[in-house]
């Protein structure tokens, strides 16, 4: 490293754990957030649009611009997730925002922010893989100012959407098989590290009872995430950063341990609709000796995360 930061720009469907990630995002010393675009995921995109621009108001971010993009999926209808409340925000009834989004569309933010950036930008996906496809499609262009793309999305294991299925891959899977032929670099942040990074209690508290708004907001926000799935919130018990760890890997990369491997996306309809099926396999199986090899993405997949580094990481960085 040069000791530059990087530039980065995050595309969310703020929720929960985006609005964690974005909170670490503005300010972490290491990284220029240049833009942040938005897609229709754990709410619609129009609360998504609000609920960006609140946090980074409540962060004191400088104005980053914000753009509005997909409402729904490439094929599929939009599917909430109810896991974030109505808002998409814990509905913790935070103040409407008094910044406006850009005059533009995500994907034309996207291709303008990517192709002025002095240094190749570092994409951070932490919703549907919506608008990164659509730009992919559009403006094959940016992937020569692209320097890698980490996206929270995918598992090797279990999903959470459906048994084996993400929810940010499943919500809309042929974005995210676009995604894997962008021809650059990519990193899967999934399930198999999302799950493990996790705020105690104390520090829980701690943030909560700051004076300063947005390291405060990191407090109520992680208040409203359960540490682990399946349990119901509670107040000022363990939160798991989510999506933010996502951006922890682009500022701390030597915090996860991941494998080049090919991945590819289930597509037909049925119960494996949206997994990413990720092949640890030392060699060939019949099915390549008899039918022949299929060309799959490489992907460096996240297999193990240090835990207590990116939690340390995080209090750090949103307490600045």
């Amino acid at each position: 490293m040069d000791g530059q930061p990087i530039p980065v720009i995050i595309d969310c469907d703020t929720g929960v754990d985006d609005a964690l990630a974005l909170l670490f995002a503005v300010r972490h010393p290491g990284l220029d957030l240049r833009a942040v675009t938005c897609v229709a995921g754990n709410t619609d995109v129009d609360g998504v649009v609000r609920n960006t621009l609140t946090v980074l108001e409540q962060a004191g971010a400088p104005d980053i611009p914000v753009a509005r993009g997909a409402e729904r999926p490439l094929l599929e209808p939009a599917r909430p997730a109810p896991v974030h409340g109505v808002d998409g925000m814990g509905d913790l009834g935070l103040p409407a925002p008094t910044r406006t989004p850009v005059a533009v569309d995500a994907v034309t933010l996207l291709r303008r922010e990517i192709l002025a950036s002095p240094r190749p930008v570092t994409l951070i996906p932490t919703a549907p893989l919506t608008n990164i496809a659509l730009l992919l499609r559009t403006h094959p262009e940016v992937t020569r100012n692209i320097e890698r793309i980490v996206f929270m999305g995918g598992a090797v294991a279990t999903g959470n959407a459906t048994p084996v299925a993400e929810f940010n891959v499943w919500h809309d899977p042929e974005a995210a098989a676009i995604l894997l032929t962008a021809g650059v670099p990519i990193t899967m942040y999934g399930l198999d590290v999302f799950r493990q990074v996790v705020v105690d209690s104390g520090e829980v508290h701690r943030l909560r009872a700051s004076g300063e708004p947005g390291t405060r907001l990191a407090g109520e926000l992680l208040a409203h995430r359960p540490a682990h799935q399946g349990e119901p919130p509670q107040a000022e018990e363990a939160g798991g950063l989510g999506d933010a760890g996502a951006v922890c890997a682009v500022a701390d990369p030597q915090g996860i341990t991941t494998r080049l491997l090919p991945v590819e996306v289930s597509l037909a309809p049925g119960p494996t609709r949206g997994q990413t099926v990720v092949d640890r396999r030392p060699g060939p199986g019949e099915s390549e000796i008899h039918e022949g090899g299929r060309e799959r993405a490489l992907v460096d997949v996240a297999l193990e995360v240090d835990a207590g580094r990116y939690a340390k990481l995080y209090l750090e960085t949103v307490a600045r």
